[in-house]
């Protein structure tokens, strides 16, 4: 076998097989046991992490993911309410308001990108909203999504990870 530098040294040693990367001194020995204890420590730990998640941990989560699709789709798009080129932030503007309306919270056809004035300072700007989602969804469309609007729902912790995982992957693809 050829020779191989050390991980930690880097000097030159012999290894026994192919998948030996340290060399047997003992401060090399030390550092490998550490790292290997690290590794594994900071697995454990975020499997702890996720085990004392809530559920409004993980709708905070999937807000969070949902939110950046959002702004991916509409990337380049004017503020859904005011039709103006967003410069700077942008928000996920909700046109059903997502903390009293839970069945359309990740509907894609209830959340556009707004800018900041409209969003936070005009509550939505609800009726430029409306006159504009018709012409970018039409007329059905927001028929379907006022009716589910107005049913009631509570979200499971394995529908919120379902969530969290379809717009990552949404994330993904769209960005490759």
């Amino acid at each position: 076998m050829k020779t191989r530098k050390c991980k930690y040294c880097r000097q030159q040693f012999q290894p026994y097989t192919t998948l030996q990367k340290n060399c047997f001194e003992p401060d090399c020995v030390t550092a490998w046991i550490q790292e290997t204890k690290e590794k594994n420590w900071k697995k454990k730990k975020a499997k702890l992490k996720m085990d004392l998640m809530t559920i409004q941990d993980y709708i905070k989560l999937a807000q969070q993911v949902f939110n950046k699709w959002i702004n991916l789709r509409d990337k380049g798009l004017p503020c859904i309410s005011c039709g103006k080129p967003i410069n700077g932030r942008v928000n996920a503007s909700h046109y059903f308001n997502a903390n009293n309306h839970w069945n359309v919270r990740f509907n894609e056809f209830n959340v556009h990108s707004s800018c900041i004035t409209c969003n936070q300072y005009l509550s939505g700007n609800l009726i430029e909203y409306r006159s504009r989602l018709i012409n970018k969804i039409g007329i059905e469309q927001l028929t379907l999504l006022e009716l589910e609007a107005n049913k009631t729902r509570k979200f499971t912790i394995e529908e919120l990870k379902q969530i969290i995982n379809t717009y990552k992957l949404k994330i993904k693809q769209h960005e490759l």
